[in-house]
């Protein structure tokens, strides 16, 4: 069984992620403004949540005039496959085909939609037909 990837994002983490990954660099308080569209944070738990961030390699800051501004250091794409990694380790024993059979299982994939991934994957060369 493949090894577990790091662990990904919580909740509060990966929104304070979208913020920074919509708007760019930006402080605490920009950060904290654009979070109090969705929930109420106080300052603090805002900076410790970056702060957090910043530890785990997820963002990087530097000092612009008076305060941080935090940056992502972790594209949406990755951690979109650190995410579906996590996810196919914890519920599918490693297997993304597991993943697949239990989104078309659950209607969340159907049928054609799978016939344009396959397309899609034999254009670029991945699948041959004796795969399928």
């Amino acid at each position: 069984m493949p090894r577990p990837p790091s662990p990904g994002l919580t909740p509060l983490e990966l929104e304070i992620m979208q913020v920074l990954w919509k708007r760019g660099p930006a402080t605490v308080q920009t950060v904290q403004e654009q979070l109090s569209e969705r929930r109420r944070l106080a300052y603090n738990s805002v900076q410790t949540m970056l702060n957090v961030l910043l530890r785990k390699g997820r963002v990087r800051r530097r000092r612009r005039d008076r305060a941080y501004e935090y940056a992502p250091a972790l594209t949406r794409l990755q951690a979109a496959r650190q995410a579906v990694g996590e996810l196919v380790h914890r519920m599918f024993e490693g297997s993304a085909e597991g993943l697949v059979m239990s989104l078309l299982e659950t209607r969340q994939l159907s049928p054609r939609q799978l016939e344009r991934l396959a397309a899609r994957l034999e254009a670029r060369g991945e699948v041959r037909h004796d795969d399928r």
